[in-house]
C-alpha cells in the first residue's frame, strides 16, 4: 500500500478552465468532513501495507479548518499503519494562506504545501476567474517559505496573450522564491467549462499549441539550468522534492481515494467514487461505500503502464513488459515505436524506452499510438 487520497470537493469560487468535481457552497462542509472520516474507517480492509503519504486535493482542501484537516488525518493514524515520516500534503490557494494560517499550518502533520499560483500576472488570474490576486500570490509564498521547506507551487502556460518574456519572467519568480518543486500544465479547453463557452462566443482567444510548445521548451530549459529535475512531464523537483503522492500514482502503486469523484488502485481493479456531494453524504450515512469499479484486463494495464512511464524519466523498462505482460506486448511495443525511434522522438538505452528532448512535448500523443487495442 502506497498512499491514501482525500478529496474536498469545495471551492470559494468555479476557475475558468477547471472541470474537477466540486462545489461553490460549503453548507455541507461539516457533514461532509464526518462523511470523509467514516469512509476512512470503512476502507481500512483495503490497506495491506503501510500508508507512506496522505493527500489532501480537490476542490480547495485549504477550505478546510485546521482543525478539520488534524481531525482527518488523526483518522487514518486511527485505522491504518503509517510510516514514521509520511509525506502529507495539502493542497491550498494563496487567498487561504494568511500568515497566520500558515504558522497554524506549520505546527500541524501537514509537511508539504502545494500552492496553486498559476500566474504572477493580474490578467491571467482575472481571465482564469482565479480567487486570489497577484500580490496574494506572492505575499503567501513569502510566509510559506519561512515555514515550509517542501513546497510546491502550480504554474499555467500557453495563455492567450502571454508572451515568452512574461513567461519566462512567471518561472523566474517561483525561482526567486527558492521554491523546490513546480507543477506546470499547458491551459487546455475542457468541454462544458466557462473558459470553453468564453472561446466560443469569442471573448478570450484560444490557446495555441505552438505557443504552449514554445513555453514547454522555456520552461524544461530554465529548470534544468536552475537544478531541477524533470522527472515526469508535468513535474520538476530538486533532488529529494519529487512528490512521493504522484509519483507512487506513476510507478503504479496501490492508492485508496477517499471522497466524491476520488479514484482508487489496488493493482488489479481501479475504483471511483460517485462525483455528487449529495449522493455521496447520503450513501456513507447508510453505511455503503458509493463507488464503481472495473478490473482491469492485461492490455489496460499494459497501456497505463506505456502512458505513465513515458511521462516520467523512468521510462518503460523493456525487461518489465516482458515479464510482466509477456513477449507478445514486447514485440508489439518495438515494432509501433520503431518509427519514433527512427524520427528521434523516442530511444531506447540500457533497455529502457523513453522520449528524447525533442519527443517530450509530444509524449501523450505517442504513447497513443503504442497502446495495445484488443479486438
Amino acid at each position: 500500500m502506497s498512499g491514501i487520497y482525500i478529496h474536498i470537493p469545495f471551492c470559494k469560487q468555479a476557475c475558468h478552465y477547471c472541470d474537477f468535481h466540486f462545489s461553490t457552497s460549503i453548507k455541507k462542509k461539516d457533514d461532509m468532513v464526518l462523511a470523509l472520516a467514516k469512509e476512512i474507517a470503512m476502507r481500512k480492509t483495503e490497506s495491506d501495507g503501510k500508508i507512506e503519504t496522505i493527500y489532501f486535493g480537490g476542490g480547495t482542501p485549504s477550505v478546510l479548518s485546521n482543525d478539520e484537516i488534524n481531525f482527518l488525518i488523526l483518522e487514518v493514524y486511527k485505522n491504518y499503519k503509517v510510516v514514521e515520516n509520511p509525506e502529507i500534503t495539502l493542497e491550498a490557494n494563496p487567498d487561504d494562506l494568511s500568515a497566520e494560517r500558515i504558522l497554524e499550518l506549520s505546527k500541524s502533520p501537514i509537511n508539504r504545501l502545494s500552492i496553486g499560483i498559476q500566474s504572477f500576472y493580474e490578467e491571467d488570474l482575472k481571465m482564469m476567474n482565479r480567487a486570489h490576486n497577484s500580490a496574494e500570490a506572492k505575499k503567501c509564498l513569502e510566509e510559506a517559505t519561512k515555514y515550509f521547506d517542501n513546497i510546491s507551487l502550480d504554474l499555467i502556460y500557453g495563455i492567450p496573450g502571454m508572451s515568452n518574456e512574461m513567461w519566462r519572467q512567471n518561472i523566474q519568480t517561483a525561482l526567486d522564491f527558492g521554491i523546490p518543486h513546480i507543477s506546470s500544465y499547458a491551459l487546455t479547453v475542457e468541454p462544458k467549462t466557462a473558459l470553453s463557452k468564453l472561446i466560443q462566443t469569442g471573448k478570450i482567444a484560444e490557446p495555441q499549441d505552438e505557443v504552449a510548445s514554445n513555453h514547454f521548451m522555456i520552461l524544461v530549459e530554465m529548470l534544468q539550468k536552475n537544478g531541477f529535475i524533470h522527472y515526469e512531464l508535468s513535474n520538476f523537483g530538486k533532488e529529494n522534492y519529487f512528490s512521493k503522492n504522484n509519483s507512487a500514482y506513476w510507478l503504479g502503486k496501490k492508492y485508496i481515494g477517499i471522497g466524491p469523484s476520488a479514484h482508487s488502485y489496488d493493482g488489479i481493479k481501479r475504483g471511483w467514487n460517485i462525483a455528487n456531494n449529495s449522493l455521496y453524504l447520503k450513501a456513507i450515512q447508510n453505511d455503503e461505500l458509493p463507488i464503481e469499479t472495473e478490473s482491469l484486463t492485461i492490455s489496460d494495464r499494459y497501456n497505463e503502464y506505456i502512458m505513465t512511464g513515458l511521462r516520467t524519466i523512468w521510462g518503460v523498462s523493456l525487461e518489465r513488459i516482458k515479464n510482466e505482460f509477456g513477449s507478445e506486448y514486447l514485440t508489439y511495443l518495438l515494432e509501433q515505436s520503431q518509427k519514433f525511434v527512427n524520427d528521434d522522438l523516442l530511444s531506447i538505452e540500457n533497455n529502457i524506452l523513453k522520449p528524447t528532448p525533442k519527443g517530450k512535448f509530444l509524449t501523450d500523443g505517442i504513447a497513443s499510438d503504442l497502446f495495445y487495442l484488443e479486438s
